[in-house]
């Protein structure tokens, strides 16, 4: 029995120290600002690049619709000679021509304003984009610091469960306690190891995500935003909030593009008429001309097989977007009203954790105390143990999604902290 009591004893002390060198040397330094973090995933963003390249493409599309042609030139040529037909009197025709297509009325003004258009979508397509990093990076530096401080306090109760466990084997051995004691202090270091190892999984899963998002292995520091900033922030009216959002900013851009693109099938009413010059050189037996210039145009007429699906795409564009306004519209007002909700829950959660947090840990150590003294069993120090390392990490948990509701709330406003 002996041996048992001292192979536990053996067992737990070395657990303890194991793991909280461990535990220790994982704890990063302060990181980063909110604001330093977002530029850091920013400046590594695929879609950033995408949209940059795609607005640049509309540009060069803007300054190609201010061309004079519609079109580039078409070179046309014809050779004639009687050699086939067998006669080879010296009947031989040279023709060649170039032409160009020509604007309709309005076309090409038309033309450049749905390029102008397109191009201030993608402008606004970054801005959303840049919302929807820097809400990823909150998110993803939200989950770091939870999963570190859940690292923490499986630590600190693991600590505190090693050492009740400690004293509880001497008592055992001693002859002071039952085994049975023993055996649940033991089973309550077990599960406090099992807790630190998940927790910490979860921890070097989370530090991944944010460090892919940021290309660098940092933990944004988000305690330093706050009420403070909320409160000094310049908030204006929700319907200017809302109409500030990029998200229905771009809604309204494609819904520019689209009326644009319609006024452009009015006058795109039939394909582009061409012009040229044609130039003619024969030989001819006895011919007393040769050379010969001109001039040679084409008109299309217009079709309604044509027109008729030109149109029909260019107003299906146009419901389109105008839905899709609607919807932005809809979905930002929820979202603002989710954000400001969200805050005051958070604010109030904050405060009752932290006090329960507080409670609860005096509770613990009054139960701990009772229990060396005699006058509670282990089962309810272990217990009150478990409850106070639970409301520590709520309590942790609520400080941090008060400073994300924080922050959340003056993205909203268009402000990244």
């Amino acid at each position: 029995m002996k041996r048992v009591m001292r192979a536990l004893l053996s067992v737990v002390m070395t657990g303890a120290l194991t793991w909280g060198v461990l535990a220790r040397a994982q704890v990063p330094r302060s990181g980063p600002s909110f604001h330093e973090a977002v530029s850091m995933a920013w400046a590594i963003d695929s879609v950033r690049t995408e949209l940059q390249v795609g607005h640049h493409s509309a540009r060069a599309r803007v300054n190609a619709a201010g061309s004079w042609f519609a079109g580039g030139p078409t070179l046309s040529g014809e050779y004639m000679d009687d050699h086939m037909l067998g006669s080879n009197e010296g009947y031989t025709t040279y023709q060649g021509g170039v032409s160009v297509p020509l604007w309709l009325p309005g076309q090409g003004s038309a033309t450049q304003q749905v390029a102008s258009a397109e191009a201030a979508s993608l402008d606004e397509q970054l801005n959303v984009e840049h919302m929807a990093l820097s809400i990823r990076v909150l998110d993803a530096g939200a989950a770091a610091l939870i999963a570190r401080t859940r690292v923490d306090v499986a630590h600190t109760l693991y600590d505190v469960t090693a050492r009740m466990a400690t004293s509880a084997i001497r008592a055992v051995h001693d002859g002071e306690l039952a085994s049975a004691d023993g055996q649940m202090a033991q089973a309550a270091v077990e599960n406090a190891r099992n807790e630190l190892a998940l927790a910490q999984e979860e921890a070097d899963n989370a530090a991944a995500v944010l460090e892919v998002l940021l290309g660098r292995p940092v933990v944004p520091d988000l305690a330093r935003y706050g009420a403070g900033d909320v409160t000094h922030a310049r908030f204006i009216a929700p319907r200017d909030m809302e109409d500030n959002d990029p998200r229905i900013r771009v809604a309204h851009r494609n819904v520019e593009a689209a009326e644009a693109n319609m006024k452009l099938a009015h006058r795109s009413f039939m394909p582009n008429p061409e012009i040229g010059v044609d130039a003619i050189h024969e030989k001819q037996y006895g011919s007393p001309w040769d050379d010969r210039v001109g001039l040679n145009f084409s008109i299309p007429l217009p079709s309604e097989v044509r027109n008729t699906s030109i149109m029909a795409e260019a107003r299906n564009r146009l419901a389109s977007a105008t839905s899709q306004e609607t919807q932005a519209r809809r979905m930002v007002h929820l979202e603002m009203m989710r954000v400001r909700e969200r805050l005051i829950a958070a604010t109030t959660a904050r405060q009752a954790t932290r006090t329960a947090a507080e409670n609860m840990e005096k509770r613990a150590e009054a139960q701990e105390r009772a229990w060396r003294l005699g006058e509670a069993s282990l089962d309810t120090a272990l217990g009150a143990r478990q409850t106070a390392a639970n409301t520590r990490l709520a309590s942790a948990r609520a400080e941090v999604e008060w400073h994300v509701a924080s922050i959340r709330m003056l993205i909203a406003t268009g402000i990244v902290p």
